[in-house]
């Protein structure tokens, strides 16, 4: 099919993904469909149309644009780690303005927790995966396909802030303070380590668990070994 499957498979994506976004179509779909089944729905599409990409960028006609080196591994394997560790910092973040954000919680911005680091762990896990296998994969089919991850994921940062000071005008500014996009300073502050060092560190070892589990699957998910 040469190109014309991974055109579709993007489409489809960008198609599932923008327009249930806009804000009377996802809630006429809410209403139908309730809440919990709209977004397992909606996270169910999303995984299997990323998935499809992936599986037709490798089979995309292949046009090197950089010749394989033992580095762009190298380069994916130390930064897979970190993107996992947002992974699992970002599951079921108390934070309802983000990727896996809990849509029902409250936000506490005098008590921000976590988000204090990043209020958009998830989509830092994303950029980061993005970024880091378009490195390990340097030819034009996998640089389209994870260069469209790499963009929607650094778009969705501003997007779902947006979202954010649209839902909460009067707090925004309050959360904005309060939260970071992406700041080391909580971890030197003695209080915030104190009332979130058990929860850090159980999402680190969550992150960490989840990136050995995937490592040992990659050569069977995938079919190659991320190792150099």
């Amino acid at each position: 099919m040469g190109w014309a499957e991974l055109i579709l498979a993007m489409t489809l994506f960008l198609a599932t993904h923008f327009l249930p976004a806009q804000g009377p179509v996802r809630a006429r779909l809410v209403r139908a469909l309730g809440a919990p089944a709209y977004f397992a729905l909606y996270g169910t599409i999303s995984t299997l149309t990323l998935v499809w990409i992936l599986a037709a960028a490798a089979r995309a006609p292949h046009v090197e644009l950089l010749a394989p080196a033992p580095w762009q591994r190298w380069g994916a394997n130390l930064a897979m780690p970190a993107a996992f560790v947002c992974l699992g910092l970002g599951l079921g973040f108390r934070y309802p303005y983000t990727l896996f954000g809990r849509r029902r919680s409250t936000f506490d911005p005098d008590e921000p927790g976590l988000a204090a680091i990043t209020r958009h762990p998830a989509l830092w896990a994303l950029a980061i995966w993005a970024a880091a296998h378009a490195v390990a994969n340097p030819d034009l089919a996998h640089l389209i396909a994870f260069g469209l991850f790499l963009v929607i994921s650094v778009a969705a940062f501003g997007l779902f802030d947006r979202r954010a000071r649209a839902a909460e005008p009067a707090r925004w500014p309050g959360i904005q303070d309060a939260t970071a996009l992406l700041s080391l300073r909580p971890l030197g502050q003695a209080g915030w380590l104190r009332r979130n060092r058990k929860g850090l560190l159980v999402r680190i070892l969550l992150g960490l668990a989840l990136y050995a589990a995937m490592l040992g699957l990659h050569p069977w998910l995938i079919g190659v070994s991320p190792l150099p």
